[in-house]
């Protein structure tokens, strides 16, 4: 024990004994009743973490400690998630670079020291390597921040998301989906980012606001006369296969059936009914162009209309007119963006007596892709899908199911995954169009043209693969690309189709299946709210078509973290801060207090000033434990009614602690020990201290030494999970071991020393009187060791007899008189 405890440097100091010892390593030798494994969150390798972080790994951490010290073998891996469209811009954007699958490798590539003005461009392989230097320094970093904030993570079990382990588990997964008819193949309107040039799933979807506004257009009607129709997107007529109202629209039934003809191009379009119509937007008519947004994928699927495609991947008009569109006009809008092809058409318009009025200003919500800056497109492409009940209500059904076996904390967060199991609109598309990601193990036989056969892929035979450069089995590399040989499927895996298989992953499905037997279904999976949508409900998909069973049994959502303006934190609003300074300028358990001082599910604003609260805490900590300590604890039997009532009391906190813990609401657990400890510190080490320094064969010495004992490793054992360093720290002065390992108090190490006749509140009574002592003295400008000539107090007189003598010694009172009156206790104070 130091003669002056101080916080300074206990973090490296315990880091470097607990990866020396092995404190937190798994024990897989443990039977499956025994083990509590937790599917951590892998955080995307995209920069550097943000205080969000901390706070919502810190809630994880708490329960790992928790679980550990009531004897079970907590599985606790870390992984990082490098595979996604995050990593490829950082790398874009570090280096320079620029992706270009035509060019070849180049094994003699070194990147530039400054990054070019503009893009330089490289062969896929030189780019996926350059993803992987750079993700490997962003891991190091992240597990230095980690260790730093006390995570009891086994690192010995870490893994990436594009790793070989991962990529075969990923690739299993997926040729298992195949097989069993719940992935395929399938051309189709896409949601399309025309920056990053790939689709996009329904779960990555923001709605933003625009400006924007409509434009009335006049379409003939074939007996003579026109209809007119309100759009936003003119650029798009060229598109239009139909046009649209309600059933019970009495302003259009006649013409249902009938056909229009569209304004500049002359294109014959059917008039139809479907229940989708608006009849009070705009002129209650609707043009369906193929494709303007979702609703338009509805009405053309539903109502079997043809498709006459506009937009290309790259967001501009397609250089060639659909089937039936007249050339000349249309090439005033090839190769134009959607902003501009929307200027001229309308020009367009106006030169054809087409368009009625002046646009009319409105404000509308457009789908982005969540990390994307331009609105998204809807484009026919040939992409990979994975059923998730968007189309099979079976199946849908089943995952309501699934939700309602699971424990959900906090229990409202359910309704959020319902609501989107039940909104779902299409099946999941999992193919993106990208470089540095899980590649689809298949590649497609070639005809004698040259052209490829989709509806007979060949599916690799060993994994992990990359159909890029691997041979397709049956054939030599020279067939690659060659009529009558293979070609690969250019595409990756989307991000969450890998990220969904987390427990599979770090539980080395395949190929350790003894221990996957032990840590699957995992007990836990903390996450973010914000992506059970996406995470979460897609970890349930794949587990329940692949087992039959959910992947986890709780899962513990945490708040978002608050800026000074309530806003939400995150890297793209750039409102974050960084975690490493405050782990150094407050100390690692001062930012952890400030975390599990959080409760599940619920919005926390970031508060330095709570931080600081925590560190007084855990100072108060080490100076409470050296003085206790300053004793020679002798222990024995537990005597004195102020001793067995503070046990009384402790034995009440450390019951409740544990009841919150089980209920994963470790923010009430950290409130009720701290509520007790300071009243311990004020109140019960001042009234015990004379009688601790009495003798040690007087039994009361002994009584006091005892309790003394048992409370100071009760307390450094509830403050563990929440505050793992300085619990350590002060443990180590006078325990053999680590806290973190030993054993959760119980109700049998209080047995022996609780009376239970003895009257309720006995230790909030002498710290009560003991109190207004002080306070008289404290008013008279007089010392705490200065004389009390005589006591007179009012109230419990038989309770009070219980406490007195610790009372009068702590006081320094000469003599005290006791009367028993109702009411609030009060005391007459008589200094000397």
């Amino acid at each position: 024990m130091p003669d002056k405890p101080t916080l300074d440097g206990i973090e490296r100091k315990w880091r470097e004994v607990w990866a020396e010892r092995g404190t937190y390593a798994f024990d897989r030798s443990a039977p499956r009743s025994r083990v509590f494994s937790i599917d951590t969150p892998p955080p995307t390798v995209s920069g550097s973490l943000h205080v969000g972080h901390v706070f919502s790994y810190t809630h994880a951490d708490a329960i790992a400690r928790y679980r550990r010290m009531t004897g079970r073998e907590v599985f606790y891996p870390m992984g990082w998630d490098d595979n996604g469209l995050p990593t490829e811009r950082r790398v874009q954007n570090y280096y320079g670079v620029q992706c270009d699958p035509s060019l070849p490798y180049d094994p003699a590539f070194v990147p530039p020291d400054t990054p070019p003005s503009r893009p330089l461009p490289i062969s896929r392989r030189n780019f996926v390597e350059l993803c992987q230097r750079l993700t490997a320094i962003d891991e190091q970093a992240y597990e230095d921040l980690w260790r730093q904030l006390g995570l009891s993570v086994d690192w010995s079990l870490q893994y990436s998301t594009i790793n070989d382990v991962s990529r075969a588990v990923s690739q299993r997964a997926f040729l298992r989906n195949l097989a069993r008819g719940e992935a395929y193949l399938a051309d189709a309107p896409t949601l399309w980012d025309v920056s990053f040039r790939t689709a996009v799933a329904q779960a990555e979807l923001e709605d933003r606001e625009r400006q924007g506004a409509y434009y009335r257009l006049a379409f003939g009607l074939a007996g003579g006369g026109s209809v007119h129709i309100e759009t936003t997107r003119p650029e798009l007529l060229p598109a239009c296969v139909a046009l649209v109202a309600h059933p019970d629209d009495e302003r259009y039934k006649k013409l249902f059936g009938t056909v229009a003809t569209t304004p500049v191009f002359g294109v014959e379009v059917p008039i139809r009914a479907h229940p989708l119509a608006q009849p009070d937007k705009g002129s209650g008519i609707a043009m369906i162009c193929t494709f303007g947004d979702l609703t338009d994928v509805i009405w053309w699927r539903e109502l079997d209309l043809p498709t006459r495609p506009v937009m290309g991947r790259d967001g501009r008009l397609l250089p060639q007119p659909p089937a039936g569109v007249d050339a000349e006009p249309y090439a005033r809008l090839a190769g134009k963006t959607a902003f501009s092809a929307k200027e001229a058409m309308v020009e367009l318009l106006r030169a054809a007596g087409a368009l009625d009025g002046e646009p009319r200003p409105t404000t509308q919500q457009v789908k982005f892709y969540e990390k994307g800056d331009k609105p998204l497109e809807i484009v026919t492409t040939r992409q990979w899908y994975i059923r998730n009940g968007g189309r099979d209500a079976a199946l849908r059904a089943a995952l309501i199911e699934r939700g309602k076996e699971m424990t959900w904390s906090p229990g409202f967060m359910r309704a959020r995954y319902e609501n989107w199991v039940d909104g779902l609109a299409g099946d999941w598309i999992i193919s993106r169009q990208r470089f540095f990601g899980v590649p689809f193990p298949i590649w497609y036989p070639l005809d004698q043209a040259g052209e490829p056969d989709y509806s007979s892929p060949i599916a690799a035979t060993s994994l992990p693969v990359d159909p890029s450069s691997d041979t397709a089995p049956g054939y030599t590399e020279d067939q690659r690309d060659q009529p009558g040989g293979f070609t690969a499927d250019p595409d990756v895996m989307d991000t969450w189709a890998t990220s969904s298989l987390t427990p599979e992953i770090a539980g080395r499905w395949g190929t350790d299946d003894d221990l996957f037997q032990r840590v699957f279904p995992m007990d836990l999976r903390p996450q973010a709210h914000e992506i059970i949508r996406t995470w979460l409900f897609a970890t349930v998909l794949r587990a329940h078509q692949e087992f039959g069973s959910l992947p986890f049994g709780t899962a513990l959502l945490s708040g978002w973290i608050l800026d000074p303006d309530r806003k939400k934190m995150s890297k793209s609003k750039g409102n974050t801060v960084t975690p490493m300074g405050l782990l150094e300028e407050f100390g690692s358990d001062a930012v952890r207090y400030w975390a599990v001082s959080g409760r599940p599910g619920t919005d926390t604003a970031f508060d330095t000033g709570q931080m600081k609260v925590g560190r007084r805490l855990a100072i108060k900590i080490l100076n409470a434990t050296k003085f206790v300590l300053r004793f020679d604890l002798h222990e024995g039997e537990v005597t004195e009614p102020l001793d067995r009532a503070m046990l009384g009391d402790l034995a009440a906190v450390a019951a409740d602690a544990t009841r919150h813990f089980e209920a994963y609401d470790y923010a009430r657990a950290l409130e009720r020990t701290e509520q007790f400890f300071w009243t311990f510190c004020d109140d019960y080490l001042e009234l015990v201290k004379e009688r601790a320094y009495g003798p040690v064969e007087d039994p009361a010495t002994r009584s006091a030494h005892t309790a003394l004992a048992v409370a100071l490793r009760t307390l450094l054992r509830l403050f563990a999970p929440m505050l793992p360093f300085v619990t350590e720290e002060a443990w180590s002065w006078w325990q053999e071991g680590s806290v973190h390992r030993a054993p959760w108090p119980s109700a049998g190490e209080f047995a022996t020393a609780l009376d239970p006749e003895l009257p309720a509140g006995l230790l909030t009574l002498a710290g009560t009187v003991l109190g207004l002592v002080r306070k008289a003295k404290s008013e008279a400008k007089q010392s705490m060791r200065s004389e009390v000539a005589r006591l007179v107090v009012r109230g419990p007189e038989a309770a009070f007899a219980l406490v007195s003598r610790d009372v009068l010694a702590a006081g320094v009172i000469r003599s005290v008189q006791t009367e028993a009156a109702d009411g609030p206790l009060t005391a007459e104070i008589e200094l000397a």
